[in-house]
């Protein structure tokens, strides 16, 4: 009887190690706050709730189990629960809930990582999700036909999302090897600003390795701003590489969205934008051994696709 008992839980961990799992976190405070007007959520506080959720990735992890993480919306589940006819103040319909979002792709696997350095992964995994949807928005609303000079009607929003590219890849070219850090930053009328960054190391020998999620959202951004003509603009950081100047040191170039491309702004110009605080207009000091330079040309894409002129 022993003997059968084991081989069945074994069998079971086995079963067990093959299904997947998905948790989905309530990282902010304000979403946690949210949740305990359910009176089926019984946690009360923040920070004893994260505790517990770590307990269990990691138990998790100990038993081989896949597990993909994810953020829990309570806006969201809201309207999930309100459309599917569910009550919300169910651990049952937080259920189907978790297992609705786990299809969306937008978790991130678990690698035993800490609780205090998963949330910031999570956050900005939702951030880029929801900056996506509004860049999605903005450029089904600008899809209308953009006919060039030459060649077969061309829907604006995707001509846009090529010129992003374009001068992205046009960005790199003129900056070498090195370490880039780029952020795009567009603000549309009528909504919040839109932003995001990505990360960039091209090798002495050309090759570029960069996240592919990161060059999506900030060509994204970009083209939202070129398709709508809203205020915006890019900054890129470079760093040096030692011998040639010391850790964090490195030279930050600009350029605003102007006429649907990228107009290069003076020195001067850089060093308002980067030396000045966005929501005060008070002055920033500079950071030590920090180079502000003008942005670089950079050649317009040629009318239909076909390199730049």
């Amino acid at each position: 009887m022993t003997h059968t008992r084991s081989r069945r839980r074994s069998q079971f961990r086995a079963l067990r190690r093959e299904a997947p799992s998905t948790v989905a976190v309530l990282a902010a405070p304000a979403d946690f706050a949210a949740m305990r007007a359910y009176r089926s959520f019984t946690f009360r506080d923040h920070r004893a709730y994260l505790r517990r959720t770590e307990t269990l990735l990691r138990a998790l992890a100990r038993q081989g189990v896949t597990t993909r993480v994810t953020c829990f919306d309570p806006a969201d589940y809201a309207l999930f629960c309100d459309g599917a006819r569910l009550d919300p103040d169910s651990p049952e319909s937080r259920s189907r809930y978790v297992a609705e979002i786990a299809a969306t792709g937008t978790a991130v696997p678990y690698a035993g990582q800490r609780i205090d350095d998963l949330v910031p992964l999570l956050t900005d995994t939702q951030a880029g999700r929801r900056t996506w949807q509004d860049v999605a928005e903005l450029l089904a609303c600008a899809d209308t036909d953009d006919r060039p000079s030459t060649g077969p009607p061309t829907a604006r929003g995707h001509a846009a999302f090529r010129r992003a590219a374009d001068a992205l890849n046009a960005l790199l070219e003129y900056a070498g090897t090195g370490r880039h850090h780029l952020v795009c930053s567009v603000h549309v009328t009528g909504g919040g600003p839109l932003s995001a960054a990505l990360t960039v190391v091209r090798t002495h020998d050309g090759l570029l390795r960069m996240t592919d999620t990161d060059a999506l959202l900030l060509c994204g951004v970009l083209a939202a701003g070129l398709a709508t003509g809203s205020p915006g603009g890019i900054v890129l950081r470079t760093g040096r590489v030692p011998p040639s100047g010391p850790p964090g040191a490195g030279t930050v170039r600009g350029w605003s969205v102007r006429d649907g491309w990228l107009r290069p702004l003076t020195e001067a110009e850089v060093f308002a934008a980067y030396c000045t605080d966005a929501d005060t207009g008070e002055p920033v000091p500079p950071e030590p051994d920090v180079e502000y330079a003008p942005g670089y040309a950079l050649p317009r894409p040629r009318p239909g696709g076909g390199g730049h002129r």
